[in-house]
């Protein structure tokens, strides 16, 4: 196989593109890659040309910095839309351009749909500052924002210093994600990777992910969701939730961790619920082949999740069953590596642990050893389990 660089790669595919399909090249209304132009009016008109065409047509980003502000690029369009990014979107350096908007990039209503390519920086510092001086700061825009799109490919996107979620997703049906790279500070808050909510059929693979938040957040109502080769860190690692904040939550389920590594994350694998009474589920989840590398609590069910100063005092309402962590390895930053604390009210049930070796990167000789902790959970062990309930 011919070893082409990333950019040369997308040129070809460009390339190949504009000899099958319409195709709409941003320069040609009025955008400048000088890094310093207002595009967005430009990128709004090549969307909508392309999106009115009745054959699969191509929005064309070529070499260049594009300075955007937020757009929406909304459906239905006639035929299945690509954008091909092979320059690079900047937004503007001051949040206050957001004060009104909660994402920067937004498809909405899109079906069949791929984004390929693409180097977005949203230059969140200025936003992470506000957050950390405790002002009154607006919500934070989410960098790509993917609102009841259906049938979406995303490839080789890369994410820059988003003020919040670097790629949200909410409503969505049938999407596929790979060789995505996101990148943001450690203490950059509230920037996690990828959000999804209220879909299904979701795949992510070959992800490198970095940032101040959760890497992967799976929230209510998602099912049928897969992630592969995902690299971790810093972050918070990859959760299942938070849930039963709010009555009439959708359950989580048949989700899928697999063939990934996180390195000095605040957690591993999670799941997270409320203390709360509001009923809800999540079932039928598997963490696989996963190591762990000097990771702060590298599994864990914590159904007293509370980031708030004001925590409610009750039993969470959510449902765990079903929930399995195999061959999962390496070092823990915390001596409990394994704490499954669970709901006195609906106990986990199989909760299934097998070939699990963790050691606590901590441990002083012949002092302390890897542990854990659990509450209420029903768990049934096979194969060599270190730390075990």
């Amino acid at each position: 196989m011919l070893n082409l660089s990333h950019t040369i790669v997308l040129a070809l595919i460009a390339t190949l593109h504009t000899c099958n399909a319409a195709f709409y090249n941003v320069i040609n209304y009025g955008a400048k890659g000088d890094g310093v132009t207002d595009s967005s009016s430009a990128f709004l008109k090549a969307w909508g040309a392309a999106c009115s065409s009745v054959e699969q047509s191509t929005m064309y980003v070529p070499k260049g910095t594009f300075l955007v502000n937020s757009v929406a690029f909304s459906g239905a369009c006639k035929s299945k839309m690509q954008v091909q990014i092979i320059g690079a979107l900047v937004a503007p350096y001051d949040y206050k351009s957001f004060l009104s908007d909660q994402a920067w990039i937004t498809f909405e209503y899109v079906n069949g749909l791929s984004v390929v390519g693409g180097d977005i920086d949203a230059r969140g510092s200025s936003y992470w500052a506000c957050k950390r001086s405790g002002a009154n700061c607006p919500f934070g825009a989410r960098s790509f924002s993917f609102q009841s799109c259906n049938d979406v490919e995303i490839n080789g996107l890369t994410s820059h210093n988003s003020h919040a979620v670097h790629v949200f997703i909410n409503g969505c049906n049938n999407m596929r994600i790979q060789d995505l790279t996101i990148v943001a500070p450690g203490d950059s808050p509230n920037t996690d990777g990828i959000h999804i909510g209220n879909s299904n059929n979701i795949s992510v693979s070959h992800a490198n992910i970095a940032t101040g938040d959760d890497c992967i957040s799976i929230g209510p109502g998602t099912t049928q969701m897969y992630m592969d080769n995902i690299v971790c860190g810093p972050g918070h690692g990859i959760s299942i939730g938070s849930m039963g904040g709010d009555p009439g939550e959708g359950g989580v389920e048949q989700i899928v961790v697999n063939n990934s590594i996180f390195t000095r994350t605040d957690n591993g694998v999670r799941i997270k619920t409320w203390a709360k009474p509001f009923n809800g589920y999540a079932r039928d989840i598997k963490f696989e082949n996963l190591q762990m590398q000097n990771v702060s609590n590298p599994i864990i069910i914590d159904q007293e999740y509370c980031p708030e100063r004001n925590c409610p005092n009750g039993n969470s309402g959510v449902k765990l069953s079903d929930v399995s962590f195999y061959n999962i390895t390496g070092t823990s930053w915390t001596q409990d590596a394994l704490v499954l604390i669970c709901s006195w009210a609906k106990p986990c049930e199989r909760i299934y642990l097998q070939d699990i070796h963790l050691n606590y990167i901590n441990a002083l000789p012949n002092k302390q050893h890897v542990a854990s902790h659990c509450e209420n959970a029903r768990v049934i062990s096979n194969g060599v389990v270190i730390p075990n309930c």
